[in-house]
């Protein structure tokens, strides 16, 4: 009877396996892993595809709220018609959104 009683309490005395500590930390970055990271990546790739697929003619937005139609494009650059007549030349990577055919910004 005492053999049993000191077996259980010597059971209770041990302390967890050393890789149960790291659980926790472990669930902490596969939540910040699908939460924020994993989506962030796919909107830069989503971007990414989009500025890469400019052709002459489509209109775009840039990041800072220009709304204009390509007119021509190179590696870096895209010029932009944001009035007629009217000309920029913008960094490919400031443009901020691809509006499709037909259709109108929000704002119209």
């Amino acid at each position: 009877m005492f053999d049993i009683l000191a077996a259980a309490g010597g059971a209770a005395g041990e302390a967890p396996p050393a890789w149960i500590n790291w659980l926790p930390i472990i669930g902490m970055v596969l939540i910040f892993w699908f939460l924020i990271i994993r989506p962030q990546m796919k909107r830069t790739k989503e971007h990414q595809e989009k500025v890469a697929g400019l052709k002459k003619g489509d209109q775009v937005i840039t990041q800072g709220g220009l709304l204009g139609k390509v007119m021509k494009i190179d590696e870096t650059y895209a010029e932009l018609e944001i009035a007629q007549g009217v000309r920029v030349k913008a960094v490919k990577h400031t443009i901020g959104d691809v509006i499709p055919k037909g259709g109108t910004p929000a704002n119209d």
